[in-house]
């Protein structure tokens, strides 16, 4: 019988495991074909998905929907599905919504769902002092009422994007008694979701592992263990997959990635997915000046960046809007003018001999080559009078930093639309009073407002598409590309790409 490279390592590994302290133990069955082992790329500070910064990041989301149902669905291609929830929409005149709540669902601890969890779960989500991070979308419904499985509120509020983010964050259903039971405490030290895995084990910065839900309305997944190993720094995950420490492995350098795709026993998927690449701009000294923003966005030549740094893999983009996304306008463009850019600097006093100066935020590994392409801009900056010193900080401190309306002049960031509305990517981006934008212009501000409520489907993509091109004009944020997501897994995995950037095991199964 041959004995493959990756078997001898899993042998080893597991020897080393079973020589380690029981509380250490992450994977003790890795050898099983049964179980699945994933580096990610960022570890988990909550099991709350309702509250909290962590609620809002993107990239957790996959853990988070492998635990916990969300009321509508969605299928890797972002279009949506029925999830808790098998109908929901408004009535005619968009004053009532109503949801048909699927039957025969259980959590994981055997109780039954019902639909009065799912009226707990979006009255709590809509009550200012739960802390949900969305509340001001799900306060725009109430007066619930129950009939049968039916689900019936008022639209005290319309709002267009309403069930798209019953798909996207925040969009969880959550056991009412059982969270009642325990508190926000007990929850966060034993999560019930009515997802397709269980928590069987969770250690803070380190791992968690998940059993397969037996019962899970959806049918069984594949791996009956899931270990997810947080990994944060991009090399120590290609260690991770190419050790075969780990089956699957994400987000690391593409040059890697080629690299690995090509190795025995390792396949790779690359695909473009609805995350994108930005720099915000923050209105303080010196953003506040026109010139130093369309400089400072002039001066970056995008396709340069993705051939030279993301060997290929990425679509340069000018707006907040993916190809992909309802309010995508090609006509709207910034475009590469090194020399333009030195004028405008040079109208506001400054230049190579008198440069402006200002810091710029960014993290390191959390996507592929994000440390080196701000490097990159830093010096294409420096050749026409912009002097940025580069501050490397964690994913978790800029939602921190973003909250409290503190990032430095420039912050470097990746935004997921997974619902692909511009409402969720220009809007809560660049509208001041949202608590993810940190631009406060009352000009913008005044030009978003009405874009909210609007009902007519065309008038509000249209508005959209007029705010995108007012950003482009005065440079009120830096986009820069749509990212292409690289996956380095095991042969003996089927990984099934995600479009929204959640990385799920349940959309994963061992190779036929």
């Amino acid at each position: 019988m041959a004995v493959t490279r990756r078997a001898l390592v899993k042998g080893a590994l597991i020897l080393s495991l079973l020589a380690a302290p029981a509380g250490l133990r992450p994977a003790p069955a890795l050898a099983e074909d049964t179980t699945l082992t994933i580096a990610y790329n960022v570890s988990l500070p909550s099991w709350d998905p309702t509250v909290g910064p962590s609620a809002v990041n993107p990239t957790i989301q996959g853990i988070y929907r492998s635990v916990f149902d969300q009321y509508v669905g969605q299928n890797p291609d972002l279009s949506f599905a029925p999830g808790i929830l098998t109908e929901w929409g408004w009535n005619e005149d968009k004053t009532k919504i109503r949801m048909v709540v699927r039957e025969g669902v259980t959590w994981h601890n055997g109780d039954p769902l019902t639909p009065e969890d799912v009226v707990w779960s979006l009255e709590r989500a809509g009550n200012a002092e739960t802390g949900n991070p969305i509340q001001f979308v799900w306060s725009k419904v109430g007066n619930f009422a129950i009939d049968g499985n039916v689900v019936t509120a008022d639209v005290l509020e319309f709002e267009p994007t309403l069930f798209k983010w019953m798909a996207f964050l925040t969009g969880y259903v959550l056991p009412k008694h059982y969270y009642e039971e325990v508190g926000p405490e007990g929850f966060a030290a034993h999560p019930v979701g009515s997802g397709p895995y269980m928590v069987d084990a969770f250690e803070r910065n380190a791992f968690v592992r998940l059993k397969a839900n037996p019962d899970y309305w959806g049918g069984k997944p594949a791996y009956d263990e899931v270990v997810i190993k947080f990994v944060p720094d991009a090399t120590s995950r290609v260690a991770e997959v190419e050790s075969g420490a780990s089956d699957v492995a994400f987000d690391m350098p593409y040059e890697e990635y080629d690299r690995l795709k090509e190795k025995d026993g390792l396949s790779g998927v690359a695909t473009p997915i609805s995350d994108i690449a930005m720099i915000f701009l923050n209105d303080v000294e010196p953003m506040l000046d026109p010139n130093v923003r369309k400089a400072a966005a002039l001066a970056i030549p995008k396709d340069v960046l993705i051939d030279r740094l993301l060997s290929g893999y990425g679509v340069p983009i000018d707006t907040l809007q993916t190809p992909e996304y309802d309010a995508y306008d090609p006509s709207i463009s910034v475009g590469y003018d090194p020399e333009n850019a030195k004028e405008l600097l040079a109208a506001s006093g400054y230049s190579t001999d008198n440069p402006v100066r200002f810091t710029i935020q960014t993290t390191r590994g959390f996507k592929p080559k994000d440390y080196e392409m701000i490097q990159a801009i830093v010096g294409l900056w420096r050749r026409i009078g912009i002097e940025a010193d580069i501050e490397v900080y964690e994913i978790a401190k800029h939602y921190e930093l973003r909250a409290a309306d503190t990032l430095a002049p420039a912050a470097f960031y990746n935004w997921g639309n997974a619902i692909g509305d511009p409402a969720t990517s220009t809007g809560f981006a660049m509208f001041g009073p949202s608590p993810h934008s940190v631009w406060d212009g009352q000009d913008l501000i005044e030009a978003i407002i009405p874009l909210w409520g609007e009902a007519d489907e065309e008038t509000r993509i249209a508005g959209w598409k007029a705010v995108d091109k007012m950003i482009a004009d005065n440079a009120y944020v830096i986009p820069l590309l749509q990212y292409v997501q690289p996956i380095i897994h095991a042969d003996t995995v089927e990984v099934t790409p995600n479009v929204s950037g959640a990385v799920m095991p349940s959309l994963m199964k061992p190779a036929s």
